[in-house]
């Protein structure tokens, strides 16, 4: 019988995300639960790895709301307000919440320590729109 209370659990093995969805230049997404892994229907979830001194291209993720937990290293997310370039700067064990259509980017200023961060977002596929500026 298979019903809303009768339905299996999925569990992804870490070693077993794939690299296989959305990308922006300068950090590596992979998926952990997604409509494809798991047959969700309104989230993803997934990792980003951001190389040492490394930036990501400016993006957003459409509709999509997007949470963030620092998992290690320490990234910075960047976006506009009021016209004016700010940075949140982070650590492990730190939160970051993107609204939908918001023009960001991640850096990793460190020299030498990758960050490495959890996403989960409204949406069962990765939306990523690459943009060539944060004016959107």
């Amino acid at each position: 019988m298979s019903d809303a209370f009768h339905q299996k659990l999925h569990h992804i093995a870490g070693g077993s995300l794939g690299g296989d969805t959305a990308q922006s230049p300068g950090m590596q997404r992979v998926e952990a639960i997604s409509g494809k892994t798991v047959s969700s229907k309104d989230l993803w979830m997934g990792q980003t790895h951001v190389h040492p001194e490394t930036a990501s291209a400016n993006h957003h993720h459409g509709e999509s709301e997007t949470a963030i937990y620092v998992v290690s290293g320490h990234p910075a997310f960047v976006f506009l307000e009021d016209g004016v370039e700010r940075r949140l700067e982070t650590q492990p064990g730190d939160y970051v919440y993107v609204p939908p259509f918001v023009p960001h980017r991640e850096e990793n200023p460190s020299a030498s320590d990758e960050a490495v961060v959890v996403i989960a977002r409204t949406t069962q596929e990765a939306i990523v729109v690459n943009l060539e500026s944060l004016d959107g």
